[in-house]
């Protein structure tokens, strides 16, 4: 058997797949010979019964024959032109008439970018209402929040969780631009002058511009006024640029869930099924090996952009073909990667495991330091000497850190609430209750409820264009 990519069976959907097979990619070059072939016939140059013949074998994709002519000439497009003229007894011969093969592969290219970002828009979409909904059921649950890996100060989980969805939102927006800015090469043969096409052209009541805006239309895209061989290398780079920006969002996030899920944290953690196995070796194990999908293939996504960040830069005068063989490759799977990496992400967010008694537990032991502030500003308002106080409280958390770390329970609202040098300026009810995490969230309840609505009406309300 021959080498199969992961992305052939185990990463991506069936959909995904479909649109970047053989198969599609052909019929997508057919497209353009069909529209190409209907616009000469508008010029008088081709005969309604030739493009009828050309149109009934649009969609006769024979991968054999055409395997067998690329095996002789080398140059697939070429190949399925000549299997496609084959069938095509009357229209054949004037398939690709003034055109190079980029005129082909460039707007089949880009319909098919087009339809991609249509499918990970749709998934975007509902793994952002799936935030929506985990925002608001945890918009007002304490966790402890944490800066530099160690314990700040308390926030919520819906508050977190609005933040990677306040992204997300920002990216569906952005890739909603980029695809109706996508544009093809348009039909302007092999340096981008239009030139055969003039020729081609004189004489009739139709310009090379007319052609080209009657090809564009029936593919449903627009074109560059100003191209090389090539429509410019920069979109490929901008396109996966927008990829890789959404890629970085899904890893922070499954990044972080594999911190919350980790022993000490244990705030939320991916669903995990009955009979799922964690390790080979180590029966006890609940891995988090779908957060860690999502990072391995964001990884691999963000190199498919800097691939074309290169093709960008070092693309020669009208066009070299050092773009040609990494295309084939880097395009298909960063969209097979992102399209893993959402569905993934939906599995994770719709099936989210919140610990609430373990974040809880979390918070009786950190969140009383996270609020000396709260006690020292208390203190000084009252009266008291800002660097005395300071001094004193640090004197109590210290020795409360220490016995946190002998495995007894947080001992630091006790001892405030008994030091006789805080009692002169606060009671010990006000003491404790300054200490309640609960008094301490801010505005965290609020924007995370407001985050989730602005989701839910921009997507259930407006739809997701």
């Amino acid at each position: 058997m021959s080498y199969q990519s992961p992305f052939s069976n185990r990463y991506g959907s069936e959909e995904m797949r479909g649109l970047w097979s053989e198969e599609a990619k052909r019929r997508a070059w057919r497209r353009v010979w069909v529209a190409a072939s209907e616009a000469l016939a508008a010029a008088g140059l081709v005969t309604p019964e030739q493009v009828d013949d050309i149109r009934a074998h649009g969609d006769n994709i024979d991968l054999v024959r055409a395997g067998a002519i690329e095996a002789e000439i080398g140059h697939d497009l070429m190949a399925e032109l000549g299997a496609f003229a084959e069938q095509c007894p009357k229209g054949g011969g004037v398939l690709h008439w003034g055109m190079t093969s980029a005129d082909v592969e460039d707007n089949a290219d880009v319909v098919r970018h087009r339809a991609a970002l249509a499918i990970l828009l749709g998934r975007l979409r509902g793994l952002l209402l799936l935030f929506a909904k985990r925002i608001e059921e945890t918009a007002g649950l304490p966790v402890m929040g944490y800066t530099h890996l160690q314990p700040a100060e308390p926030t919520t989980l819906g508050y977190r969780l609005s933040g990677y969805a306040q992204d997300l939102l920002t990216h569906f927006n952005a890739l909603v631009r980029l695809r109706a800015g996508l544009r093809g090469k348009g039909i302007k043969g092999a340096v981008g002058t239009a030139a055969p096409f003039v020729d081609i052209l004189e004489g009739t009541a139709v310009t090379p511009e007319m052609l080209e805006a009657t090809v564009m239309e029936a593919l449903g895209i627009e074109a560059y006024p100003v191209t090389t061989q090539t429509y410019p290398r920069l979109q490929d780079y901008t396109l996966l640029a927008g990829l890789a920006g959404l890629a970085a969002t899904m890893h922070k996030f499954a990044f972080d869930l594999r911190l919350m899920q980790s022993p000490g944290i244990g705030q939320a953690a991916e669903p995990f099924g009955e009979q799922q196995v964690g390790s080979s070796a180590m029966p006890f194990k609940r891995n988090p090996v779908k957060a860690e999908r999502i990072c391995s293939l964001a990884r691999l996504l963000v190199s498919a952009a800097t691939v074309a960040w290169e093709n960008a830069a070092s693309s020669l005068l009208e066009r070299t073909l050092d773009d040609s063989a990494n295309r084939r490759v880097v395009i298909p799977e960063a969209f097979l990667a992102c399209d893993e990496i959402l569905l993934t992400a939906i599995d994770v967010v719709e099936g989210l495991e919140v610990d609430q008694s373990a974040a809880a537990e979390w918070m009786m032991r950190h969140a009383p330091f996270a609020a000396l502030e709260r006690v020292l500003n208390a203190l000084v308002r009252a009266g008291a000497d800002r660097q005395a106080m300071h001094a004193r409280l640090r004197e109590h958390s210290l020795a409360a850190l220490e016995a946190i770390g002998g495995g007894s329970p947080n001992p630091l609202a006790d001892r405030l609430a008994s030091d006789t040098s805080l009692l002169r300026y606060l009671q010990p009810a006000r003491i404790r209750g300054l200490l309640e995490a609960e008094s301490y969230l801010g505005l965290a309840p609020a924007r995370a409820r407001e985050m989730a609505s602005l989701i839910g009406d921009r997507f259930q309300r407006e739809g997701p264009a």
